[in-house]
């Protein structure tokens, strides 16, 4: 497949932080390959890259490095482009009749930039309303590490999360707010180490002034272990 490589403009996308949509762009044939061919592909790829930068692959440090890349890679930070890594989230009958706020908040979120494949290191803030389901708390957790688990923007996270939830809790009544670093920004470039990047998503009752005020007065409290 070629690629039309206008490199200037791609580095000045990347260098703005454009994202293209809110499903990750994914091409037609993603899955042909299984993970254990992904990761031999990937591996000599990693190894190319490293020996062009001058680096000597016999050297009992580097000698295991395309490997480990090409598997960490595949089997962890890239994991949530594979579907059937999906995290199932089981629903249940709100039979307490909880009607208020659920948030769970201070979620650790790991991701990469997609636009210079460095971490994105944060926390993910989630709440909802039930409609009449409830969804198991760790569930939550796993939904925002699995679409963070991909090359990411922050507002496609932000708003992938939202969507998953409100399609698992048959409700429009979900938010999400990050707030992370990218070393894209902290690491290179303006080298900015104190910076770092809020994002929200609020759907239904959270778009009304008092409830998105409410979610983040809850973010606010501090937890007492």
């Amino acid at each position: 497949m070629k690629f039309d490589d206008n490199t200037e403009e791609f580095d000045a996308m990347g260098d703005n932080h454009i994202g293209s949509a809110t499903d990750s762009p994914m091409l037609p044939d993603a899955f042909k390959l299984s993970d254990d061919k992904k990761v031999e592909s990937i591996k000599e790829d990693v190894r190319h890259i490293m020996e062009t930068l001058g680096l000597d692959l016999t050297d009992d440090s580097l000698k295991g490095t395309p490997n480990r890349v090409a598997k960490m890679f595949v089997k962890e930070i890239f994991s949530g482009l594979n579907p059937d890594k999906k995290p199932t989230a089981s629903t249940f009958d709100n039979k307490y009749k909880y009607g208020e706020m659920l948030v769970e908040k201070n979620i650790t979120l790991y991701s990469t930039c997609e636009h210079h494949f460095l971490p994105i290191v944060g926390r993910a803030h989630v709440a909802y309303i039930s409609k009449g389901n409830v969804v198991g708390l760790s569930k939550m957790n796993r939904i925002v590490d699995y679409y963070a688990k991909r090359p990411q923007v922050q507002e496609r996270l932000t708003i992938q999360i939202v969507k998953e939830l409100q399609v698992v809790l048959g409700t429009e009544d979900v938010a999400c707010i990050i707030d992370a670093k990218h070393l894209c920004v902290n690491s290179r470039g303006i080298r900015d180490i104190e910076s770092s990047t809020v994002t929200a998503e609020f759907g239904g009752k959270f778009k009304e002034k008092d409830t998105r005020r409410e979610f983040i007065e809850y973010i606010k409290l501090e937890t007492q272990f």
